[in-house]
């Protein structure tokens, strides 16, 4: 297992021990040391020790992945004289852009006097001390056949076009060396190779978010992404560097939540509130929904609350009832009727109570509300992360694949859009019989 240098043990220290070292030095020589990479850079983009042999950085954009390769690269490069370096982009021209002439990019990574020259005519970057990196292109696989290499860097690998086939031939030219291996930047999305390079032995991982690196990124930029992408899809992948999958036979689907999306509901003519209580200690699920006078749904709330005593579930609906100004509170009683609703009754007496009872599956009761939302139905006033994940769990002819052990806040919303939807005489006979 590598052990950690002098200037990494430097760089890890808590922020004041960092600032006293600091403080004990001559001008000249702070000066030096702030400028070194291992001194600037944050603890996760700085390789992590012991015996991997692909190192796979999962992160939002501006994460600080392209600097944290490119300088992974430059120390391969300087302290392995005459190394063989592969680069593979997502394709020759991103390659060039982003891993070699980009703003963190290889041409300026490393300390300044031993930086490389490029040769296009090559494709190859060569240092000082007989090291050189050859750019390839995820495109052409075919590149990768008959070069051998001791590293690499392979940047946006989920994103690349003929993903397995590169790797595969990458993987086979990385035979020089006592311990050859790898550094992939990317941001997550669900394909076939990030999954199963995440699950391989010999694979560590760093994970991160757009946010971590606030401190080099526009505040003005920060503000507008948060507001306009936080807690979508897109925002959850591009920034939080969250692997999001669009599971088989799933009744939604994360793209599909984004495009029902709204900033702001119109005028509700009638609210509910559907609540899951857990049949023990544990999670209760509760989602307040309107409906607006064109007879569409917006979903307006997820007050679920977890690990809580019945009268804490119980507190918490009232509370959802008066800020939402709700007509009707639905919930399941299954487990426990009589002692649900005496909760209830105890927590706010005057709730306007109607108790249903499930006669099918979570998922079964799911499927004629999922079908309201592929018919442009239902709104979300907003993003609803947790209730969202537990939508994307619920498979099509039962079954729930998502996290936790219940699906409860997802299941409340089921209530509360069937109450609105699919219990009044609008909704129409065709979507009335799928609740038959």
């Amino acid at each position: 297992m590598r052990e950690l240098s002098l200037m990494e043990r430097y760089a890890r220290l808590p922020a004041g021990k960092r600032a006293a070292l600091l403080g004990e030095m001559d001008a000249a020589r702070r000066l030096r040391l702030m400028r070194h990479w291992r001194w600037t850079a944050r603890p996760a983009q700085l390789a992590p020790p012991g015996d991997w042999t692909l190192w796979l950085i999962l992160a939002g954009r501006g994460f600080g992945k392209t600097r944290a390769g490119a300088e992974w690269v430059a120390a391969m490069a300087r302290s392995h004289p005459g190394a063989r370096i592969a680069l593979v982009g997502q394709t020759a021209r991103d390659g060039l852009a982003v891993m070699i002439e980009g703003e963190s990019g290889l041409l300026a990574a490393g300390p300044e006097r031993f930086r490389p020259q490029w040769k296009a005519s090559r494709r190859t970057l060569l240092w000082p001390n007989g090291a050189q990196a050859t750019l390839f292109s995820a495109v052409e696989p075919d590149q990768l056949r008959g070069p051998q290499f001791h590293f690499a860097w392979c940047d946006e690998l989920a994103a690349w076009p003929n993903a397995r086939a590169s790797w595969d031939m990458l993987k086979m030219g990385l035979r020089l060396g006592r311990m050859p291996r790898v550094v992939a930047t990317t941001t997550p999305r669900p394909v076939p190779l990030l999954r199963a390079l995440m699950q391989a032995p010999g694979t560590v991982m760093t994970r991160g978010t757009t946010f971590d690196n606030r401190a080099h990124l526009p505040p003005r930029f920060l503000a507008e992404v948060a507001q306009g992408y936080g807690g979508t899809a897109l925002g959850r992948q591009e920034l939080m560097g969250e692997l999001l999958e669009a599971r088989e036979g799933a009744l939604w689907t994360p793209d599909g939540l984004d495009r029902c999306r709204e900033a702001e509901a119109p005028p509700l003519i009638r609210v509910v509130v559907g609540v899951d209580p857990p049949a023990g200690p544990g999670g209760c699920g509760i989602v307040v929904a309107g409906l607006d006078k064109r007879g569409i749904a917006h979903v307006v709330a997820d007050a679920s609350v977890s690990a809580t005593t019945p009268d804490g579930w119980a507190a918490a609906v009232a509370a959802a009832f008066h800020r939402h100004r709700v007509d009707r509170v639905v919930v399941e009683v299954n487990n426990g009727g009589a002692m649900v609703e005496t909760t209830l009754r105890a927590a706010f007496g005057g709730l306007p109570l109607k108790q249903v009872r499930a006669s099918r599956g979570k998922a079964a009761r799911a499927e004629p509300v999922s079908a309201l939302y592929a018919a442009g139905r239902v709104k979300h006033v907003g993003a609803f992360a947790a209730l969202e994940d537990e939508m994307c769990g619920l498979i099509q002819g039962g079954g729930y694949v998502g996290p936790g052990t219940s699906p409860d806040r997802a299941d409340a919303l089921v209530w509360a859009l069937t109450e609105l939807m699919l219990e009044r005489p609008a909704a129409g006979p065709a979507l009335r019989m799928l609740l038959d």
